[in-house]
């Protein structure tokens, strides 16, 4: 069980600007190749690292201070079989085409053992899929979407973090307790947005039978028209909405629909938006009593997450995001597979992480062997405004083991 404690002004003010931290980045990089102090004078073990750092630097400069940490930290303890991990990392500008293409020049020019990364689901997928094709072994850090492990899950993918499906349990446990029938839903045209929204509609619909969806909202990605937005959900007069956007794109729903109303008298569960990534930028314009998931760092206290505040800060001089926390988990998940598989043969990657544990700053993950998905979980709370800036209150820690599908049904989710 994961212990809260107050807010504490000092922890809320004296935070760094994000980018501070890629300011400070000091591995050192030659031609896209990052290193920390080597371990040992050996031949590295590679890792192609994939992520959308120029489309969405708010998430993704955090997540690269994060494995930075931690590669670091494993380096520094004598690397992993007694060499030390090197990482070449690629940005894909939010475009699957270049994804892919990163990819295979990682594994083909490189000589990569491994890769790991990526932000948005299609790019997730398509990573994927070239690992399958090719026989890699992929650590999907951060794409949401359930078909990444379940319907075109396969033998090379891992997932880190909690997908839709596990955080739309989460909110719609909440959502079942409000006094409200019509729903309605926002999410971007995309398959983490019509995935996170299905997966929820299900969740408390089977809540709440009662349940009627009134509306459905789908702005494209990165270029919602806030305003017509707006209009279209008043019009549709629900009880309650559920949100998807993220990024500028929930910035620019709530400011619209702070000014037209939407919001008063009307409950938001909002996947997301709890993250300081996309709930910091509001400042004092940030939604009061949302439903949330997100990353409290300021009221978080377990000896874990303590000792990675403490590094993150030290390293950084900064406050760490989410993305600070999967970049580090998916490193330390990387070292931790390497290590039990005693070597970087990719069928012995498969096979040493199928089940294994990993220590986290939320605590022990497991890795399940039926659908290869962690057991991170994540918070939920309600958003308020302390000290002019958005904040998570009332919150608790939801081990993603208890919104997963047994093993068995998971397992016959997958291909065969």
């Amino acid at each position: 069980m994961v212990r809260t404690r107050r807010l504490s002004r000092r922890a809320l003010t004296t935070a760094a600007p994000a980018l501070v931290a890629l300011a400070a980045l000091a591995t050192l990089t030659v031609a896209g190749l990052a290193t920390a102090p080597p371990a040992a004078a050996q031949e590295p073990i590679r890792v192609g690292e994939i992520n959308s750092y120029t489309r969405l630097p708010a998430f993704t400069l955090p997540y690269r201070n994060g494995w930075t940490l931690a590669l670091e930290e494993i380096n520094a303890a004598g690397g992993v079989l007694g060499r030390p991990l090197a990482v070449i990392d690629r940005d894909d500008a939010g475009n699957p085409g270049d994804a892919v293409t990163a990819a295979n020049e990682l594994v083909t020019r490189e000589g990569v053992d491994l890769l790991m990364g990526t932000f948005f689901s299609h790019i997730g997928l398509a990573v994927s899929d070239y690992a399958k094709q090719r026989r890699v072994f992929f650590m999907a850090a951060e794409p949401l979407t359930d078909a990444l492990v379940w319907s075109k899950g396969n033998d090379y993918t891992f997932r880190l973090r909690p997908s839709t499906s596990m955080q739309a349990n989460m909110l719609a446990e909440e959502a079942a307790k409000l006094d409200a029938t019509r729903w309605a839903t926002i999410a971007p045209n995309y398959e983490y947005g019509t995935s996170a929204v299905a997966a929820f509609k299900a969740a408390l619909s089977a809540l709440r039978p009662d349940v009627e969806w009134v509306d459905e909202q789908w702005p494209p990605q990165g270029k919602i028209d806030a305003g017509a937005t707006v209009q279209a959900l008043l019009r549709a007069e629900p009880d309650a909405i559920f949100n998807v956007t993220f990024g500028p794109d929930v910035a620019r729903f709530v400011r619209e629909g702070t000014t037209r109303g939407l919001f008063e008298g009307r409950a938001v569960v909002s996947l997301l938006t709890g993250e300081p990534e996309y709930l910091d930028p509001l400042g004092a314009e940030a939604p009061e009593g949302w439903i949330v998931t997100g990353y409290p760092w300021y009221a978080i206290d377990t000896p874990e997450h303590d000792a990675f505040l403490e590094a993150y800060r030290a390293r950084w001089d900064d406050y760490p995001r989410l993305g600070s926390v999967v970049g580090y988990n998916a490193m330390k998940a990387v070292a931790a597979v390497i290590e039990k598989a005693g070597s970087t043969d990719t069928d012995a990657l498969i096979k040493a992480a199928r089940g294994i544990a990993v220590e986290t700053p939320f605590g022990r993950i497991t890795f399940r062997a039926a659908d290869h998905q962690s057991t991170m979980g994540a918070f939920v709370g309600r958003t308020a405004v302390r000290d002019g800036r958005g904040v998570m209150v009332d919150i608790r820690y939801v081990d993603g083991a208890a919104v997963l599908p047994p093993e068995e049904e998971a397992a016959a989710r997958r291909p065969e």
